[in-house]
């Protein structure tokens, strides 16, 4: 059974029933019915046309579901079932608007697009995110029932489409999904459909990103910064792609900030040691993210570019101007102390940034960072 397939055929699938007139929360049960039919059916019977076997199956899963004769055979007449035959028509781009609808929140939105547009079961969601299946199945169901009066044929936000996908890329893997990877294949399938420069730097910067997954974390599960990743480890092959799909969505002249983002990470895929990194050229395209979205985290990493590039006391003004409060704020604050020399201070926000920490590995880390220092103070 080719699971990969049915992921890639369900949003076609869902939407023909929404585009024919069935309820979003109905029809994806119907698909989902139809998915868990192909599973049993197609390895001792593959059909010829898959997609046009889901249509017809799922179809009459909703019917079915309806119970409802008039309305059955309103819909009938639609439809020529016995052909199987689905128009040559995309409605991937619509979900991606409907799963990011901005009535829905941001974990509804992710969770909806893993389920409608993705093909993963709510198990296999659950698992991703760490919750029950309970939980999860509760989310999702909310958010098909927000969507349901959304006309499929209503204009979307690319923005809070690419948005949502970036949440999804951040979660990184967890339980039998690797959510990275199901980012980036759903980001491809939106490129597809789309012809828009800021998913192509979405996308970009996710392959860029990615390109350096298996050089960030130590066998034990330890982080490893930046700087002293082992860059033997990255994949060039996607480093390129993720340079050249850049490239061509940089050439348009509509720079937006995944485009921008993306353009500080080919310059740090493309130094061949730390020490090599542009940082000037760094601090000028996170200028260039600021005057896009003025946004804390933006700033504080522009901090850290300008104390790489200008010096630390450069680093430190430019982080004066930003709230102690904001998260990393206090990490990023010791590394430029240590990097002024004054490593008192610096050992006492390490390990201060340490009780903070979102996740182990970084409180580890930065508990690790507090020790070395305090290593080397005098007694």
């Amino acid at each position: 059974m080719d699971e990969a397939l049915l992921r890639q055929l369900t949003p076609g699938v869902l939407g023909v029933l929404v585009r024919r007139g069935a309820d979003f929360a109905a029809a994806e049960d119907a698909v989902q019915d139809a998915l868990v039919e192909a599973i049993r059916v197609w390895p001792v019977d593959p059909p010829r046309d898959a997609k046009g076997w889901l249509v017809t199956v799922a179809w009459r899963k909703f019917l079915d579901a309806t119970k409802a004769a008039t309305a059955r055979r309103q819909r009938e007449d639609k439809v020529d079932l016995a052909q199987g035959q689905v128009p040559d028509v995309d409605d991937t781009l619509q979900l991606y608007f409907l799963c990011a609808h901005p009535s829905l929140t941001p974990s509804s939105a992710v969770a909806l697009t893993l389920r409608a547009v993705g093909g993963l079961t709510t198990r296999q969601i659950a698992q991703a995110y760490l919750v029950p299946e309970a939980t999860m199945a509760q989310r999702v169901s909310r958010a098909k029932r927000t969507v349901a009066g959304v006309r499929f044929d209503q204009p979307g936000d690319v923005a809070t489409v690419l948005r949502v996908l970036y949440l999804v890329f951040n979660e990184g893997y967890s339980g039998d999904v690797d959510l990275a990877a199901e980012a980036i294949r759903l980001t491809r399938q939106l490129a597809g459909v789309i012809d828009h420069p800021e998913v192509a730097g979405l996308l970009a910067l996710m392959l860029l990103h990615h390109a350096r997954r298996a050089s960030r974390t130590t066998p034990d599960g330890g982080l490893v910064p930046l700087a002293e990743q082992d860059r033997t480890r990255w994949d060039t092959a996607t480093i390129t792609e993720g340079v050249a799909i850049l490239q061509a969505a940089l050439s348009r002249d509509q720079l937006g900030e995944f485009q921008a983002q993306a353009a500080i990470a080919a310059l740090h895929a493309d130094a061949p040691t730390a020490a090599e990194t542009d940082w000037p050229q760094i601090v000028e395209w996170y200028d260039e993210l600021t005057q896009l979205t003025d946004n804390p985290v933006v700033r504080l990493n522009r901090a850290v570019a300008v104390g790489e590039a200008d010096g630390p006391h450069a680093g430190l003004a430019a982080l004066s101007t930003i709230d102690p409060a904001l998260p990393r704020y206090t990490a990023v604050a010791a590394h430029l102390h240590e990097r002024t020399g004054d490593l008192a201070t610096a050992a006492r926000l390490y390990a201060e940034a340490a009780r903070s920490a979102p996740n182990l590995p970084e409180r580890d880390h930065l508990t690790r960072q507090a020790a070395r220092l305090n290593s080397r103070l005098p007694g």
